[in-house]
């Protein structure tokens, strides 16, 4: 806990209220994402595919929506505006899916959708600014604001999976909507201190602090080339939501001496283990200061990574043809592989868009990040309709190996073309 401090105390003061804010509002986030696929097909009685379906379409305009955010904040409404409509929606949607009903269902989908757009791109483009004079240390900072992500991430699928799978559903989702307001109340609380500057539209900040265009112009094209990449990777990524929480709940034995666990509850071990490791790799990185590997060069071993995670799920999916369920620890296993490789792309992604994307653009290139995740998730949950349809479940993952390793080794070719040119591009300080 010392070491953790210290590493903290070595970052602005500031991290500390979003990390808890964004702790909170990704507690009501993963807590109702467990619940949604296996309550579509439980309670409501969707087939799989319809359920993944749902599910693609819900996680992609999540993703979308950020776009919009991004831009209105970065023209009219400013972060702090943007970041508090978007709770208020995402309280709304919370507290809309805790009332029984297809309508209700679906509004509470919608709000949700909408609130994120203004909350997400914006959050993260905030924590960037806090760097802009410890411009080295970005890469560990979001690094630790990711543990934020996913603390939340390990407790809500606790509170909520346990509440819906074991007592009602709605309690599950409405106990989403308390960690919501709770987020608010953070976020009210915690930034009363910040700085006007910390607050200004992008269209403001531009007027104060003019960009060089022709280095503008590079970076842009490099966070577009990360955010293709990124849709190979979440595309796979996101089948823990989805094709693995249906692969826990049927052929996985969930016992653990005279419990058995609910396969929603399972989600959080993904969580857990970027709490355990991102420490490791945030000081890493700060360790590493101008010595770090490039963007490029970290998505390539991220999706080398990932690639071995789906082979574990492709030999625990032969077992289940000789035994039946297998052991709980192929999850395991699996998602360890998965989360060291999601903390090698996803908070490097955050860290090079917030400190690439030019001053005028920095919320839209934000959501144009999270529209690559929006792309990803769609596919993920669009594949993951054709779960239950392979004879053989090794097929399936197996093709998220291939698309893995596939992926990392185009963009290694690319970065071996554009390495001096990327060394040539400079940070936005």
């Amino acid at each position: 806990m010392e070491k953790s401090h210290e590493m903290m105390d070595a970052h602005p003061k500031g991290l500390r209220p979003l990390f808890l804010t964004e702790m909170w509002e990704r507690l009501s986030f993963y807590g109702m994402r467990a619940l949604l696929v296996l309550y579509l097909v439980k309670e409501l009685k969707f087939s799989d595919e319809s359920a993944g379906q749902v599910y693609g379409l819900y996680t992609s305009l999540v993703y979308l929506t950020p776009i919009l955010g991004g831009y209105i904040a970065d023209r009219y409404f400013g972060y702090k505006r943007s970041i508090y409509l978007g709770s208020i929606l995402m309280l709304s949607g919370h507290l809309s899916l805790a009332i029984p009903g297809l309508s209700t269902f679906y509004l509470g989908l919608a709000l949700l959708i909408l609130g994120n757009g203004f909350f997400k791109p914006n959050m993260s483009t905030l924590v960037g600014r806090l760097y802009e004079n410890q411009p080295n240390l970005r890469d560990s900072g979001y690094t630790i604001f990711y543990m934020g992500i996913n603390l939340g991430g390990l407790i809500g699928p606790i509170i909520c999976g346990s509440l819906g799978e074991r007592v009602n559903w709605h309690y599950g989702f409405g106990a989403a909507g308390v960690g919501m307001a709770i987020g608010l109340l953070v976020f009210y609380i915690g930034t009363r201190s910040f700085p006007n500057e910390l607050w200004e539209s992008s269209a403001e900040r531009n007027l104060r602090l003019p960009t060089d265009e022709a280095n503008s112009k590079k970076n842009v094209f490099l966070i577009l080339l990360l955010a293709l990449f990124s849709i190979i990777f979440w595309m796979a990524f996101e089948q823990m939501g989805s094709s693995m929480n249906l692969f826990a709940d049927r052929f996985t034995d969930r016992t653990l001496g005279d419990w058995n666990v609910p396969a929603s509850i399972l989600q959080s071990i993904n969580p857990f283990f970027i709490l355990l490791l991102s420490p490791i790799i945030s000081v890493l990185w700060q360790k590493l200061g101008t010595k770090n590997p490039d963007p490029i060069l970290k998505f390539v071993l991220s999706l080398i990574i990932l690639g071995f995670g789906f082979l574990v799920m492709v030999y625990a999916s032969y077992q289940t043809v000789s035994i039946g369920l297998v052991s709980i620890w192929f999850l395991f296993a699996a998602y360890f592989l998965n989360t060291l490789s999601e903390l090698f792309l996803s908070p490097v992604g955050l860290s090079f868009v917030s400190g690439r994307a030019p001053i005028r653009f920095a919320g839209l290139l934000m959501g144009v990040w999270f529209l690559s995740n929006a792309l990803g998730h769609y596919f993920a949950g669009f594949l993951s309709g054709y779960f239950s349809s392979f004879e053989n479940l090794a097929d399936f993952f197996w093709f998220f190996v291939m698309t893995s390793w596939i992926g990392a080794f185009v963009l290694f070719l690319i970065w071996l073309r554009l390495r001096s040119w990327f060394r040539s591009t400079q940070p936005i300080v």
